[in-house]
């Protein structure tokens, strides 16, 4: 019997080792290992966060038993009833809170039965109390800690890293049991490098010179030429009017037409000319306060400007200067600094250190603009004050990125500095008209001490402390972003939030690493970006495997290639693109393409500039995606089915949605059906056999080769239909009348019909607005 129990309890014992090594190989377990430190931002906060802090965190209202377990202070001290520690360093089981959490007595545990937060598992117990047992240390917020560039990790396979990136991206997928993917198909990665440099379907022409070339040096060659094209500005910028939130009207009810794109051709000129993002930022926020600032300068901060306007008569004019003030301040602590800041205009934040009095001395710096509430407007530009007047000898001689196609001169909101300062006060509740306190500028000091000897009460010193580089967020932040444009999340994935209800970051050691890289390397935007893109990491195969799809289904180990939909603007790039329809203009006012009939009219109220959808016309309906006219009270529906922004507020992250809607605008959209048919209209003439057709167009618009069994099915498809078209020639010139584009002279419309719905067909295929 003896030797029976011996060898169960080995056995038991050898498969609770299997198991955890399980758990540790799949990441369910979190750090701090029987050998490792538990870190108690990224192992102890987020399970207090989980399950203490609804009722023992920040929000003092909320706050049971006078205990707070996010800070060091209280959760050391004597507890209110006088018996015991909520926490004893070195000593869980005299620890109150261990004692509760292990409890089984419902009247006594925590989190009680009441609050539904559920108990900890037994993981999460292990953590606390071996975070206790260390000395329970607590530490400063990870984001506002300045990030530090750490030696590269050690890896086992030191054949696969290409550069300093895939280190970071290797040891954690060792870490947790995977290994990288191999490197994705060349056609693969033209494909994948022209949607993220370019934002447009690579040509045949390009597609074909990778084919033939090979090695690294043919890819940094690539990489090269695309990152120099026009369009490689126009990519980069579309993220960046998100967070701009740039629009073609003022919105609110009247919402007129506002002539702001003058900034939108700035913006797309400072990515192609690679400005340093220091000095993108320091324009766009204080540009005219730089000495013997530049029309150029003064242009830039626009972005301020962006914000919803309301021009309607009878409203209070303090109120609405107040909002934009608001908007200001959230577009600056959401797009460059990555914090919710605005949960503090009401209230002291409930969970970041940021208190209502810091909201206020963070809004100050905003608070002295000219900008009115309501105004008179200007002209037919509608700018209001304080506004630019450009006139076309600068836009000819100086600002020579303006692409206007009128002679009149062009006005735009900007801003511009009060001479006296205006007092700013704490308002109640977030209310305009109820002031408190007078507080004066000053930046969150969470984040890092505002030395008014270094940076003036003002938005130049705002634009000084924010690029500093002993603040903790700015290059975090932004890496972040431009990480995400090219993986699909961040880093860090709840991009606008790196508070402490955000997400951690899944490679804190990258992120810091490139954000101190990035700033070591004078805020170089294109190095950045060619980093990215040349990096092992990047080029891996999106093929998901069974086993990657149990262990990390999310892809947040990045063993594996990114795979989305690209965004909505995108989606009309390539179309446009893919099939010759594309007007390759750079800039200039907002185009109005193809759109359902009555919209605007169904939902104006019989006012201002907008009431009507007057379309564009020639080669104003063939402009990229960016270039649409953005209404607030209506923006492009195809766009918005498509989760673009509705550009009333900064947005650092899109929403992805698949939905049917989307499927039926892509199978009735006039623009993609205008582009099958001049397609099939070229193609038509070309003495080539149908299989050749086929695999040429599927190239051209997929951008790979096709398989024997989809050249099957697109050419059963199209004998189909050119049967059913061959015998009604009446039907076949109704499907081929789309579009405005002139119609090219065919010997059969049958076939040419027959060609359109097949090349519709292949532009309706997932993978075809897909980045694999």
């Amino acid at each position: 019997m003896k030797k029976q129990f011996f060898f169960l309890m080995a056995s038991l014992a050898l498969m609770a080792v299997l198991v955890i090594s399980c758990f540790q190989k799949n990441g369910t377990l979190r750090r701090g290992g029987s050998n490792e430190s538990v870190s108690y931002n990224f192992d102890v906060r987020p399970i207090l966060s989980d399950k203490c802090f609804a009722c023992h965190g920040p929000d003092a209202k909320k706050r049971e038993a006078g205990l707070r377990l996010d800070m060091a202070g209280s959760a050391y001290a004597k507890l209110k009833d006088g018996h015991g520690f909520a926490i004893i360093p070195g000593n869980p089981e005299a620890s109150e809170v261990y004692k509760r959490i292990t409890s089984v007595d419902p009247n006594y545990q925590m989190p009680t039965p009441e609050s539904h937060l559920g108990l900890l598992t037994e993981n999460e117990i292990g953590l606390l109390k071996k975070w206790i047992d260390q000395g329970a240390k607590y530490e400063q917020h990870w984001a506002f800690v300045a990030p530090l560039k750490s030696a590269l990790p050690e890896v086992e396979d030191t054949s696969w890293p290409k550069n300093e990136i895939d280190y970071f991206t290797l040891s954690k997928m060792e870490e947790n049991g995977l290994d990288p993917s191999a490197e994705a198909s060349r056609e693969q990665l033209i494909k994948r490098l022209s949607l993220d440099l370019t934002g447009l379907a690579p040509s045949l022409t390009l597609q074909q010179k990778i084919d033939k070339e090979g090695g690294e040096k043919s890819y940094e060659k690539i990489v090269d030429e695309l990152i120099v094209q026009k369009s490689y500005g126009e990519k980069m910028a579309l993220y960046w009017l998100d967070i701009g939130r740039f629009a073609d009207s003022f919105g609110y009810q009247n919402d007129n037409a506002r002539t702001q794109w003058p900034w939108r051709d700035w913006v797309i000129n400072a990515f192609n000319r690679n400005m340093r993002y220091d000095q993108f930022i320091t324009w766009q926020l204080a540009g005219d306060m730089l000495p013997n600032a530049s029309k150029e300068q003064v242009l830039a901060t626009a972005f301020l400007r962006n914000h919803k306007y309301n021009e309607e008569a009878g409203i209070i004019a303090e109120e609405y200067r107040i909002e934009y003030n608001l908007d200001k301040t959230k577009t600056f602590s959401s797009g460059l600094m990555g914090l919710t800041v605005e949960c503090a205009q009401c209230h002291d934040h409930k969970y970041d250190p940021i208190s209502q009095e810091d909201y206020y001395r963070l809004f100050a710096f905003f608070n002295n603009s000219k900008e009115a509430g309501q105004e008179s407007l200007k002209g037919n530009g509608l700018a209001t004050t304080p506004i630019l007047d450009i006139t076309n000898a600068e836009v000819k001689n100086i600002l020579t990125f303006i692409n206007s196609r009128d002679t009149s001169k062009i006005s735009l909101s900007v801003m511009g500095e009060n001479d006296t300062l205006r007092a700013t006060h704490i308002l109640d509740r977030g209310v305009y008209d109820a002031p408190g306190k007078v507080v004066t500028a000053s930046g969150l000091q969470a984040v890092m001490k505002y030395d008014t000897t270094k940076y003036p009460r003002n938005r130049l010193g705002l634009a000084k402390w924010t690029l500093s580089k002993e603040n903790p967020l700015a290059a975090r932040v932004f890496v972040n972003q431009i990480w995400q444009e090219f993986f699909g999340r961040g880093i860090v994935k709840s991009t606008g939030d790196f508070g402490m209800q955000g997400e951690l970051p899944t490679h804190p050691a990258l992120l810091d690493w490139l954000a101190v890289d990035f700033m070591e390397h004078g805020w170089d935007i294109k190095r950045l970006v060619k980093q990215i893109v040349t990096s092992a990491t990047y080029r891996q195969s999106s093929k998901l495997t069974k086993e990657k799809k149990e262990k990390d289904p999310e892809n947040i180990y990045l063993s594996r290639g990114a795979r989305y939909r690209v965004p909505a603007e995108m989606i009309r790039d390539i179309v446009l693109s893919s099939s010759g329809l594309l007007n390759p203009e750079i800039g200039g006012a907002s185009v109005k393409p193809y759109q359902p009939k009555g919209i605007w009219e169904a939902t104006t109220a019989n006012r201002g500039s907008l009431r009507t959808y007057v379309q564009d016309t020639g080669g104003q309906l063939y402009r990229r995606g960016m270039y649409t006219f953005i209404k607030l009270t209506l923006p492009p529906p195809a766009m918005i089915v498509f989760d673009a922004s509705s550009r009333d507020h900064c947005e650092v992250k899109r929403q992805k949605t698949n939905t049917p809607l989307q499927a039926l605008i892509m199978l009735n959209d006039p623009a993609v059906l205008e582009a099958s048919r001049v397609l099939a209209e070229r193609m038509v003439g070309r003495k080539l056999s149908t299989e050749d057709k086929i695999k040429e167009l599927f190239q051209r618009i997929v951008c790979r080769a096709p398989t024997e069994k989809e050249v099957g099915l697109l050419r059963e498809y199209y004998n189909n239909e050119f049967g059913k078209f061959s015998k009604d020639k009446r039907k076949a010139e109704r499907v081929l009348n789309v579009g405005e584009y002139k119609h090219e002279k065919v010997a059969d419309i049958g076939q040419a019909a027959a060609l359109m719905r097949m090349i519709s067909t292949i532009y309706n295929m997932e993978e075809t607005i897909t980045k694999s």
